[in-house]
């Protein structure tokens, strides 16, 4: 049932946004960002792709060898737009999608219960710097255990079975980037967060799971911190 209830919260969330005007536009803007950020950063890569690979191998002379030139030329070049995008991401992730993300749960925190519980009146700029310090990690370990996930596959015979357990992993950690605005907000101590995540793998795989839905995705993504602040309510009850 947790895993159900995973999905469940998805759609509770995309029904809940449809009821707030400033909710839905959050969603939007949140999704604008970080596609921008991906346009900017691949649009570099491909505008300097024939400096960067000079760089590395200068145009060869010989005819034989100028369609290996090409041929590495564009792999390095979808390589490099690949790590951009992870790279963009990252960084619309941790300097404004956690602004956003917050303040869609706010939103909702208040919608429901009236008010915004916090464990004690600090700075603005105080707890915006400390909401940073908490996706770093959150946004971070996720990705470095993928790759090491990828590195395993390509030197072991069970590549498949790893590449199925990265995907797992993956999107349990973006449904945990999630559920763990509330506790973040409230101050409450990374190894605690930590040890609620793993306690509820079956809900956090549930709820991650619409994020493998090809264009879907991106909406899903937008709007997940509603459905996370309903499920953290929900548990308080």
């Amino acid at each position: 049932m947790s895993f159900l209830n995973g999905i469940m919260y998805h759609l509770r969330g995309l029904k809940f946004a449809l009821k707030s005007l400033k909710l839905f536009l959050l969603g939007l803007s949140r999704l604008i960002v970080v596609v921008l950020f991906m346009v900017l950063m691949a649009g570099l890569v491909l505008y300097y792709h024939s400096d960067i690979l000079n760089l590395l191998w200068v145009r060869p002379e010989s005819s034989w060898l100028i369609w290996l030139w090409h041929l590495v030329s564009w792999m390095l070049t979808l390589i490099l737009i690949g790590i951009s995008t992870i790279f963009a991401y990252l960084i619309a992730q941790i300097l404004f999608s956690v602004l956003i993300m917050d303040l869609m749960s706010r939103i909702t925190e208040f919608m429901i219960t009236g008010q915004v519980k916090e464990p004690q009146k600090i700075p603005l700029w105080h707890l915006f710097f400390y909401l940073i310090r908490q996706e770093i990690p959150r946004a971070i370990l996720p990705i470095l255990i993928s790759l090491t996930l990828m590195i395993l596959g390509w030197l072991t015979p069970f590549g498949p079975v790893l590449a199925l357990f990265s995907s797992a992993l993956a999107i349990i950690f973006l449904a945990w980037d999630n559920t763990d605005l509330i506790p973040a907000r409230r101050l409450e101590p990374f190894r605690k967060r930590w040890s609620r995540l793993s306690k509820n793998i079956l809900f956090h795989l549930g709820f991650g799971i619409p994020f493998l839905i090809p264009l879907l995705n991106i909406i899903f993504l937008s709007f997940a911190p509603i459905g996370a602040t309903l499920y953290h309510l929900d548990r308080q009850d």
